[in-house]
């Protein structure tokens, strides 16, 4: 009996030894699978959170879970899920340049609707209110002076628009543009003129 006491203590060092030597076998490429992760969302742009927040969050999250595998050494586990979160982490750039593109394009169909309606207001509202500037009775209920304001406003904001546009900044362009058809709108209404 005590002879085989001593077997069974070399049999389980053995088995300790080569549960060891696995563990270590796989630490160094659970920790290349993270870093491979790392690099490929570093290599994602930088507005990605802009255009695909809840992807970027979702791989965000998986890196985090891989690295509490990974420090509860638990390098099989990092193994396993990793290949599918570095084919996530690759598809980030993919994935937000393909969503910028389509809210460019959506920019530029606005922008173009806006370009065409805008001025056009804006001309209206000059016309207007040049001629009550020149009428001795102004109509009832309309504040001129609020009105030249109003006008001011818009055209200011769509020459503002317009700048942003020539400098290729499309979203900021529309957003000035939307202000200017806001303030002219408003000013119509005030004239008591129809913006359509």
């Amino acid at each position: 009996m005590n002879a085989s006491v001593p077997v069974s203590k070399r049999l389980f060092v053995a088995a300790a030894m080569t549960l060891l030597a696995a563990c270590a076998n796989q630490m160094e490429p659970a920790q290349k699978a993270i870093e491979d992760i790392k690099s490929a969302m570093t290599a994602a742009p930088a507005d990605a959170d802009k255009y695909i927040p809840d992807q970027v969050a979702s791989v965000e999250q998986k890196l985090v879970d891989l690295n509490t595998s990974f420090g509860k050494k638990d390098y099989a586990a990092v193994l396993a899920d990793a290949p599918a979160v570095l084919a996530q982490a690759k598809g980030l750039a993919a994935a937000a340049a393909a969503k910028k593109d389509e809210a460019m394009k959506a920019l530029a169909a606005q922008w173009s609707q806006l370009s065409a309606s805008v001025p056009q207001l804006i001309a209206s509202l000059n016309t207007r209110v040049n001629a009550l500037s020149k009428t001795r009775r102004k109509p009832k209920g309309i504040d001129l002076a609020a009105a030249k304001s109003g006008l001011a406003d818009a055209t200011v904001l769509w020459a503002k628009a317009q700048t942003a546009f020539q400098a290729k900044q499309v979203a900021d362009a529309v957003t000035a543009a939307k202000d200017a058809m806001s303030k002219a709108e408003a000013t119509a209404s005030a004239l008591k003129m129809s913006s359509s």
